[in-house]
């Protein structure tokens, strides 16, 4: 008896080993790029009219305030500079421009494991954002966001496998100058993860010295150049549909750097957007042709991200709507756009007008990140980690994100049906002289890790578990798995020298 127990014991000890140990990508439940594409709000019937009144809006009213640069880059290939300053854009320019763009996007990672393929419906997750201040959880309060927030966020989201890429989710309040604030946002960014991050500047002459920290970062320009690793954030549209002077000139000085694009239109449904879910993803998607055509003729085939991002606004408040229905359904409708013209896109998802998280921060921002990766968003942005409609960001749920994430890409891998999945012969097995039940089945057991995704976080005690256990509370965990990650030197740390060189170079806020 003592032998069949002490058999039993160590055959259980066993599985429990192979479960415990990493999964081959090809093996596990969710990964990054899985593609989505089952849900779509729009017919094929709207879309093509969405698009044929983009490139109505496009012909007939055009493009106000594009800077000298602009006017001149987008004139040579075929837009018409009116009597009222405006661009406008024949048709066939748009569809041209379309068909030769660059359609599949590498976003490099400073580390290979992190790249990420852009193209078809292939979903990825990430932050982004402009949040100005912090969410403290534990006093209940907000304060200023800091350098040292940024670079613990970056820090944080290295360690979180569903968090795909980290975009600048706040803003360095403690640096009052704007060009060291924009250097010092790359360093705590890329000194905190090695996921590709995304970050924008205020000033087009600022793009320089961050290029110089960029080749100092990679090991000599030829070396970025091979693989950047920073994209540009670019709100190069004032909506509605007007460039922004400077934004341009930024975006201009990104392309002869080596650096993508990720063109911005965040048009505000109801404000600077037209109040109609249709009629403001026609603005948004207008305004990025326009990006395209720009890029375009810069440097053809730039690699540049169609970045549809109209808000949803409470009509009777004024105050913008991140986590409504209505925002969910404008990222999905925008993706199917993106999948239209078989270009690599982004949009938000996972905002929350929520202050802490809390049960509305839970079904906000689960409801935008499903839809928006059932549609088959490329880049999910602004999905993890945002509170009080992008007002704030907080630590904590960066990390309960991660959970929340993986449940909403178990749901754009969807099911799988084939012979093996269809089971009937595990069924006939079991129910014909069998034990009557799928507990610790062959199938069974070789399926749980393939085919379930498991939370980190999350409680899937019994009560009477939960009460053994002392009760455990999320929030107590979450802080605690928080200080975890920060107590340890982040891994994407530069090496000695090359972090002299850059603070020699460069006046650094974060201590060495």
């Amino acid at each position: 008896m003592t032998e069949t127990i002490s058999r039993r014991s160590g055959g259980r000890a066993a599985r429990r080993a192979s479960r415990a140990a990493p999964l081959i990508d090809s093996q596990r439940p969710i990964r990054p790029g899985m593609s989505g594409g089952q849900y779509k709000p729009l017919s094929q019937h709207d879309v093509e009219r969405i698009h044929e009144t983009a490139l109505d809006a496009l012909e007939q009213i055009g493009l106000a305030d594009a800077p000298p640069s602009g006017v001149e880059h987008l004139t040579r290939v075929g837009a018409i500079l009116g009597d009222d300053g405006r661009l406008r854009f024949p048709r066939a320019l748009v569809e041209d421009t379309v068909a030769r763009a660059n359609k599949e996007i590498t976003l490099f990672g400073r580390d290979p494991r992190h790249d990420m393929h852009l193209a078809g419906a292939k979903v990825h997750f990430g932050t982004a954002g402009a949040a100005v201040h912090m969410v403290d959880v534990e006093g209940r309060n907000y304060r200023e966001c800091t350098v040292q927030d940024l670079h613990d966020a970056a820090r944080i989201a290295d360690v979180l496998d569903n968090i795909h890429f980290v975009q600048r989710p706040m803003v360095c309040r403690d640096i009052p100058d704007n060009y060291e604030m924009d250097l010092n946002t790359i360093y705590a960014c890329c000194g905190g993860t090695t996921k590709h991050v995304g970050t924008s500047f205020t000033d087009p002459s600022y793009v320089k010295g961050a290029l110089e920290m960029l080749h100092l970062i990679a090991g000599g320009e030829d070396k970025w150049r091979e693989r950047p690793f920073v994209s540009n954030s670019n709100c190069f549209v004032v909506p509605p549909m007007k460039f922004a002077t400077e934004a341009c000139q930024v975006m201009e000085a990104c392309i002869e750097g080596g650096m993508p694009v990720l063109l911005l239109s965040a048009g505000m449904a109801g404000a600077t957007a037209p109040s109609t879910i249709a009629g403001a993803i026609v603005q948004a998607t207008a305004e990025c042709l326009a990006g395209l055509v720009y890029v375009n003729a810069v440097k053809p085939g730039h690699p540049a991200i169609f970045g549809t991002w109209p808000f949803g606004l409470d009509l009777r408040t004024g105050a913008m709507t991140g986590g409504s229905g209505e925002q969910a359904l404008l990222s999905a409708g925008c993706a199917q756009m993106h999948k239209f013209y078989g270009l690599p896109g982004g949009a938000v998802g996972g905002i929350t007008d929520a202050k802490l998280p809390d049960m509305q921060a839970g079904w906000e921002a689960m409801c935008s990140n499903v839809m928006s990766g059932l549609s088959g968003l490329n880049m999910v942005y602004e999905a993890a980690g945002m509170h009080a409609s992008l007002l704030g960001f907080c630590h904590e749920s960066l990390i309960l994100s991660d959970d929340l994430i993986g449940h909403a890409l178990r749901c754009v891998r969807g099911i799988e049906v084939d012979e093996e999945t269809l089971a009937l012969e595990q069924i006939r097995e079991v129910c014909l002289g069998g034990p009557g039940h799928y507990l610790g089945t062959s199938q069974t057991l070789s399926r749980m890790q393939s085919d379930y995704q498991y939370p980190n976080l999350g409680n899937r005690m019994s009560p009477k578990e939960w009460d053994e256990k002392g009760k455990p509370d999320l929030m107590t965990e979450t802080i605690a798995r928080k200080e975890e990650i920060l107590a340890e030197r982040a891994a994407a740390r530069f090496d000695p020298a090359t972090d002299a060189a850059i603070r020699e170079a460069f006046k650094i806020h974060l201590p060495a």
